[in-house]
């Protein structure tokens, strides 16, 4: 541990999680200013009355007081806010397509056969995602051009009558009305693909450009840019160009006939765009995956003829490709059937991607099996490295589903007796089994947990013995504390059973719409409540998305709870779909990084990255990337404070490859006992980070952790700190309620569960230890005076009197 000198001081650098927050919040000020940012990226610190940069509170150590700066990062502007952010919300499906590639299992090294599956997901997972937007393009095609376009503006229709005929009967009006806006969406989307945040400091994008894929096994070093991003996106817009073109040409089995020359215009233009179909799926099936390219590899092939050039002529062609469908298509027949043929034939295709993606993880996960072996249960990866299948599945039938869920509110609206294609007939009665399965397994689900709850509280059960030890001698705030223990316990250990759940209840509606679907057999009399219901169901979907974008471009407020969808999902780059958002953290953490090294070129100054749910993730990849680049002395000037982080319970075990269980211990060996993780049982999003294997013998809580040299092993039973709090290792146990008040410190009344955890005494003493200013194991000091007396009546160990 380094000495503290006259001139010491620590800069507490916060970083928040999900949902954003206020610049004031953040840095516990009544008043917050700007001290550096571009706007998307703000660097905060408490603020004066003359709105000038205002030193934080002063940190209390064994020796002095050491003067503390505290800043914040603001990132929560690239999520949430305006318009344009709201709509990313459309984009989920794409989103949740791209966050499974980051959830394959690891590929072992010097495995032949577990590199090839490694490949071959890859590859399926691309083509999956191009499915998917072919499956929008399809969909929105049935609206505009089926709907609308050929139904709704026939000449003679009795829906929007207000359209005079002369105006129907105009040559190329209904065709053009029809394709505008699937172009419109298309242009969007790749405008969407285009947006990239703009990274503040100069030396950081020219490192970023030289794609360094580090190798030094600390959490997130594989999150970095995609040079097949370009490439991809472009098959992607050719994809849907092709596919809207298709359509209107009869559909991918049938085209439309005409006599003489126009008969063999529409033919040609027919083939073009099934060649230009044919070629995008080659191109997203045969890209490599980045990390693994190299020059003298075949894929180097593939991306020359994917270059700038081939490209931007690859997209002219498939734009003329629809201008010439608007000009072989004078006026449209009375129905699109295309586009019902395009939707079941892109849905089939999705199927199959995605089962035999399902089968070829399986020896993926089986083989990567080694490298979590040995961990205890709750550290391994969930569904033992499958989690992937699932999530993809849950990606495809949403896909499916809001476009479902806005053509029929649509066709309702339009009115005139309009007629759907027969294949949303099944769509509708897919959505209705799941939405009954789902209504059933809610009901069981919530019936088995509280019966055993309830059995639990009445056998006097003790399920959090730890609330015990923190809550001593105050029992009502230990009834308060051991239920919500129970709730936060068990949706941390099921949360992930409730999203296997969710895609079985998808998977089980889809297989039995398929099958009646593939043998063309009408869904029987007594299917029509199921499909009356997922009718609503799917109405109730699309009408609640459209809803909460809206109030998300209104009120600020909405915007901010929407981007948790979006919080989640754009941490990762794009990869498999490039139409998602972009990913915040290829801003957030360079940025971060920069921020450290301007503070450590005082050399009295030291540095603690703090995060709060997400954000624990984005700091713990900073720290990271700071003790691969700085020097020896400089490492020992950082620390990292984690705050009801899922760092151990949800990251490690969703994306194994990504932030390993191997990682995580790697990083707090590389911080030397400087990471700190605060944590409270009530905490149903947080958990512990640095220990596991947790109980408490005889008045003890044990358990098994990370050490300060980087080995794993038994810990010390756990020190009571000054307010109340047990430090095992790496973790300081928080009491929640919060025991005090305590003079001259915030305090907080009930339980805080996941938010508010600077305001516990224990933040400033975490603070402290990482920053290497106190020992975490000396003797146990004098615990601060309270405002009012803690509670010694007698009660039983639940609270009751």
């Amino acid at each position: 541990m380094l000495i503290a000198g006259p001139d010491t001081r620590v800069v507490e650098l916060r970083v928040h999680g999900v949902q954003g927050t206020t610049p004031q919040t953040l840095v516990d000020a009544v008043a917050a200013v700007d001290v550096a940012g571009d706007g998307l990226g703000r660097i905060v610190r408490p603020a004066d009355r003359l709105r000038r940069p205002a030193p934080g509170p002063v940190l209390q150590t064994e020796g002095r007081p050491v003067p503390r700066v505290v800043e914040g990062y603001l990132w929560g502007g690239m999520t949430s806010g305006g318009v344009a952010k709201a709509t990313w919300a459309l984009l989920f499906p794409f989103s949740i397509a791209n966050v499974a590639h980051w959830m394959l299992p690891p590929v072992p090294e010097r495995n032949l056969p577990a590199h090839l599956l490694g490949l071959g997901l890859r590859s399926l997972l691309r083509v999956f995602a191009l499915l998917l937007t072919a499956l929008l393009v399809a969909q929105v095609s049935v609206v505009t051009l089926d709907l609308l376009a050929a139904q709704c503006l026939r000449p003679g229709a009795s829906c929007l009558t207000s359209i005079p005929t002369e105006v129907r009967l105009f040559p190329w009006f209904r065709t053009f009305l029809g394709l505008l806006p699937v172009v419109v969406l298309i242009s969007v989307m790749r405008r969407i693909s285009h947006v990239d945040w703009r990274i503040e400091r100069r030396e950081i994008a020219e490192a970023e450009d030289e794609e360094r894929q580090p190798a030094s096994g600390l959490p997130g070093a594989h999150v970095a840019t995609d040079p097949d991003t370009p490439a991809l996106r472009s098959l992607h817009v050719v994809m849907a160009l092709s596919v809207a073109s298709l359509i209107a040409l009869g559909g991918p089995l049938k085209q439309l006939t005409a006599s003489g020359s126009m008969g063999v215009a529409i033919t040609v233009a027919w083939v073009v765009a099934l060649v230009f179909i044919g070629l995008s799926m080659l191109g997203v099936l045969l890209l490599d995956d980045p990390t693994g390219g190299a020059p003298h590899r075949g894929g180097r092939w593939l991306r020359a003829s994917l270059g700038r050039q081939p490209r931007r002529v690859l997209m002219v062609l498939s734009a003329l490709l629809v201008l010439t469908t608007l000009a072989l298509q004078e006026q449209l027949p009375e129905r699109v059937l295309g586009a019902d043929v395009t939707v079941q034939f892109v849905a089939l295709l999705m199927a199959f991607v995605a089962v035999l993606f399902a089968l070829l993880l399986v020896p993926a996960a089986l083989l990567a099996r080694k490298t979590w072996a040995s961990l205890p249960r709750e550290l391994r990866p969930w569904a033992g490295g499958w989690f992937a299948a699932p999530v993809l599945a849950i990606a495809g039938l949403l896909g499916g589903g809001f476009g479902a869920g806005v053509a029929l509110p649509v066709r309702k609206a339009l009115g005139g007796g309009l007629l759907l294609p027969d294949g949303y007939a099944y769509i509708t009665l897919l959505w209705g089994v799941a939405g009954a399965l789902a209504l059933l397994t809610t009901f069981a689900v919530a019936s088995f947990t509280g019966a055993v709850r309830w059995r639990a509280f009445r056998k006097g059960k003790v399920w959090a013995r730890e609330a015990s030890l923190l809550h001593s001698g105050r029992m009502r705030d230990l009834r308060a504390a051991t239920r919500a223990w129970w709730w936060a316990r068990w949706e941390r250990n099921h949360g992930h059973h409730m999203i296997l759940i969710i895609a079985a209840v998808l998977v089980v509606g889809a297989v039995l719409a398929t099958l009646l679907r593939v043998r063309n057999v009408t869904p029987p009399q007594w299917t029509a409540p199921f499909s009356a219901f997922g009718v609503f169901v799917l109405g109730l979907l699309a009408v609640s998305l459209l809803r909460a974008v809206y109030l998300a471009a209104r009120q600020p407020e909405s915007g901010r709870r929407l981007g948790i969808i979006a919080d989640i999902a754009q941490f990762w780059p794009r990869e498999a779909h490039p139409i998602v958002p972009p990913c915040y953290a290829l801003k957030v953490v360079p940025e971060l990084v920069s921020r450290v090294q301007d503070h450590l070129r005082d050399p009295g100054t030291r540095v603690v990255l703090c995060g709060h749910s997400q954000g624990s993730l984005l700091v713990a990849v900073a720290a990271a990337r700071l003790l691969e680049d700085l020097p020896a002395h400089d490492r020992e000037r950082i620390g990292l404070v984690t705050a009801g982080s899922q760092l151990q319970w949800a990251y490690p075990r969703a994306f194994p490859a990504v932030v390993p269980h191997a990682s995580l211990a790697r990083l707090a060996g590389g911080l030397d006992g400087r990471w700190r993780a605060l944590c409270r049982g009530t905490d149903p999003l947080g958990g512990a980070v640095m220990t596991w294997r947790r109980q408490v013998f005889d008045g003890m809580l044990l358990g098994v952790g990370y050490r300060a040299d980087g080995s794993e092993g038994a810990l010390a039973p756990a020190l009571r700190g000054p307010t109340g709090a047990l430090v095992l290792g790496g973790d300081h146990w928080l009491p929640d309620p919060q025991r005090g008040p305590f003079p001259g410190r915030r305090w907080r009344s009930g339980v805080s569960a996941h938010s508010d955890y600077t305001s516990d005494p224990e933040w400033d003493r975490a603070v402290a230890i990482a920053a290497g200013l106190l020992d975490v194991e000396a003797p146990e000091a004098p615990p601060l005076p309270f405002a009012r007396k803690p509670e010694t009546r007698s009660r039983d160990a639940l609270g009751g009197s």
